[in-house]
């Protein structure tokens, strides 16, 4: 074998680890000043699998990043529970986030052949730093964002919130996955994430979470829920390539934690979208309650359903105003 080759994928991992594999997890735990428990407790929040003790997997960064974490808890900055979620919610993340990183620059780089361990070095080295300035960047842009609504709700407030839940989802995707290609189906779902994305950041609203063909989102006001759900429904239609969007909102008190809402708005409306006919928005009593008296909107009650966890629940269906109605 060509040594050259064969010294590639160490190369790529030398860029991307930021330096060699040097230490053991007990090393790494002893230099960061950590128990060897609590340091595997952390990696596996972060979502890696266990390393064996013999097995040299660390570099000088595992020890920084540990000792670093470990300081926050030390100086009473956060506590351990809070330190645990934030690795967890960050691995989470930051893990999907790789993955999505990866296939595109693959995509990019190799195109039909098969990829180049020296092509992916070199670019690793190009790309690596200017990625974690953007994330950083965009971290501190939303970090911003989320302590101005902090600072602006009182103590109470901020764990507890009152907001519309939404959740859009593609009609017969399921089946939609058994006709298509893998091609065809991972560029539909980008075109259906980028459309809820750009549709809810331009309404002032926030993605929670996006799950293959299902986006979640909140909004502060009933009016600015409407109306992303109904450009969501419209820009849907429009673009000729997507499925059609059915969508469910609900209103009510959330808890927050860690970037998630959760609570029975959040249930409400998961349960509307599963039962709204193809291109409709279901609301319920609530949120109709809010928009009722609001000229931009119309709402129409279905006959209550029974959903999984409710014995019958009570819906309106919501659209815009027909132009006759203006007109009148």
């Amino acid at each position: 074998m060509d040594p050259d080759a064969a010294a590639a994928p160490a190369a790529l991992e030398r860029e991307l680890l930021g330096g060699e594999r040097v230490y053991t997890r007990v090393q790494v735990a002893e230099r960061a000043g950590v128990s060897a428990e609590h340091a595997r407790t952390l990696w596996r929040a972060l979502g890696f699998p266990d390393v064996d003790e013999d097995n040299v997997a660390f570099t000088e960064h595992d020890v920084e990043a540990l000792r670093t974490v470990d300081e926050l808890v030390r100086r009473g900055i956060i506590d351990e529970e809070t330190q645990l979620a934030v690795t967890r919610a960050m691995g989470q993340s930051l893990s999907r986030l790789a993955e999505w990183q990866t296939a595109a620059i693959t995509e990019a780089i190799a195109k039909d052949a098969p990829i180049d361990p020296a092509a992916a070095t070199a670019a690793a080295h190009e790309l690596v730093p200017v990625v974690e300035g953007l994330i950083g960047y965009v971290w501190r842009r939303h970090l911003a964002a989320a302590a101005s609504r902090t600072l602006a709700s009182t103590s109470d407030e901020t764990a507890t919130r009152v907001v519309v839940v939404g959740f859009a989802d593609l009609v017969g995707f399921t089946s939609l996955t058994r006709q298509v290609d893998e091609n065809e189906l991972t560029a539909l779902v980008e075109r259906f994430e980028r459309l809820a994305s750009d549709v809810v950041a331009e309404h002032g609203g926030r993605v929670v979470k996006t799950v293959g063909d299902e986006v979640m989102f909140t909004a502060d006001e009933p009016a600015t829920g409407a109306e992303i759900a109904l450009v969501l429904g419209e820009r849907a239609e429009a673009d000729g390539t997507l499925p059609e969007m059915r969508v469910g909102l609900a209103c009510g008190k959330v808890v927050a934690r860690l970037g998630d809402v959760y609570g029975e708005p959040v249930n409400i409306a998961s349960r509307l979208t599963s039962i709204a006919r193809p291109g409709s928005i279901l609301v319920d009593r609530e949120l109709a309650a809010a928009l009722d008296s609001d000229d931009c909107y119309r709402l129409r009650k279905v006959p209550p359903r029974p959903v999984r966890g409710y014995a019958l629940l009570h819906a309106s269906r919501l659209r815009r105003p027909d132009p006759s109605e203006h007109a009148d």
